[in-house]
């Protein structure tokens, strides 16, 4: 289990305190794909980094079963939690499988030595992901798609039942945002692990997503269906636009306005 809370976070800045969230209560649960939106400056990436303890909260607990997470050694929350981040993997002379093969050092000896069951977990990872044919191709071969396809092996391989991507689809043209969160929620299903990634992919979000954590600057945070949140008026209220609005009679498209103006 997967928890915050009465959390804040935000940043210190010349001795002072500046919260951008306050009282997060939340809950991860496995087999789900929740998707983290809301606008820019809303705290989407900063949630991320206090979550997977890279940055500490300004007040309240982020706990693993019940164990706060900056309490736990570097190896116990590799144990438990993966991170995928934003930034475009570029790593010469090393093939895909030496990549994925990283998500196992949490699980090898002192010298790295992969073993038996390592190597079936990394054909599981790239099996999973669809790069079998791949596992000897250089990474710097790879297609920007399918480079992030390796990086979500890595954290498979590294079989924590807790994942967090960072804007996974950041870099990618329009059929790889697709199909890397379509793939993020198959695995979600398939693997019953949690997953939790942050997105600008609105469009997308709301047709994949099994719940979305929306964060806003004037709002508590709102948790829900798609569905649920387009048909009380939540996206209206966080995303208020004169250009568009949220489809109430079909929760999985954004109508444009004024294209006869365009």
């Amino acid at each position: 289990m997967f928890s915050t809370h009465s959390l804040s976070i935000g940043y210190l800045r010349k001795g002072e305190t500046f919260a951008i969230q306050r009282d997060l209560n939340l809950q991860l649960n496995l087999g789900e794909l929740v998707c983290l939106a809301g606008p820019n400056g809303s705290g989407k990436s900063t949630l991320l980094r206090t979550l997977s303890g890279l940055q500490p909260p300004l007040f309240g607990r982020v706990q693993i079963d019940g164990e706060d997470i900056f309490a736990l050694s570097v190896r116990q929350k590799a144990l438990q939690l993966a991170m995928v981040l934003t930034e475009r993997v570029d790593i010469e002379n090393t093939t895909v499988a030496q990549t994925v093969a990283m998500g196992r050092q949490p699980y090898t000896s002192w010298w790295g030595i992969i073993a038996k069951n390592d190597e079936k977990k990394i054909n599981d990872a790239l099996q999973l992901v669809h790069l079998q044919e791949f596992k000897n191709r250089f990474i710097n071969e790879l297609s920007d798609g399918e480079r992030q396809r390796v990086m979500i092996a890595r954290a498979l391989a590294q079989d924590t039942p807790h994942i967090f991507l960072d804007e996974p689809t950041a870099h990618l043209d329009l059929p790889n945002r697709i199909e890397i969160m379509l793939l993020l929620r198959r695995l979600a299903h398939k693997t019953k692990k949690a997953i939790l990634l942050s997105t600008h992919e609105l469009d997308i979000a709301l047709q994949v997503a099994d719940c979305i954590w929306l964060l806003s600057s004037d709002l508590p945070v709102q948790i829900g269906s798609p569905a649920a949140l387009i048909a009380n008026g939540t996206f209206e209220r966080v995303f208020d636009s004169i250009n568009y609005s949220f489809n109430t009679n079909n929760e999985y498209f954004i109508k444009l306005k004024n294209l006869e103006s365009v």
